[in-house]
């Protein structure tokens, strides 16, 4: 017979643990949002991006540069002119911090404001912008 005395306790880490000492912590710390308020950050990339040595192409249109790379959640997805987007599972929300640098990039209520702010809603398709 089981009972419910029998289950262990739950051991938690101390406060003064740190994140880039344990890996689940790190991983814990980047799938959490800076603010629980913002859902969706996005900002553009003009340059080529180059995920392990192999440089990222719009499979709809062949672009190579000048996106709008996209950080929903924990869900980063990369957004051409021609408005096609995938989900790009190769990057983190650490990689997309790296990316823009902290406190750079906007916040957007939807990704379909996010695209038309920043011409990314297939209006613009075929232009590279300098």
């Amino acid at each position: 017979m089981l009972t419910n005395n029998l289950q262990t306790a739950r051991t938690v880490p101390s406060a003064t643990a740190s994140g880039d000492d344990d890996p689940l912590l790190r991983l814990q710390q980047e799938s959490q949002p800076a603010n629980s308020n913002i859902g969706l950050r996005a900002t553009t990339y003009p340059e080529e991006i180059r995920i392990t040595g192999i440089t990222v192409m719009c499979p709809k249109c062949g672009a190579r540069r000048d996106w709008m790379v996209i950080c929903d959640r924990n869900e980063i997805s990369i957004r051409c002119r021609c408005a096609h987007q995938w989900v790009e599972r190769e990057l983190t929300r650490a990689d997309y911090m790296a990316m823009i640098g902290e406190g750079i990039g906007q916040d957007y209520p939807s990704l379909a404001a996010a695209a038309q702010a920043a011409g990314y809603d297939g209006t613009l398709a075929g232009a590279y912008l300098a």
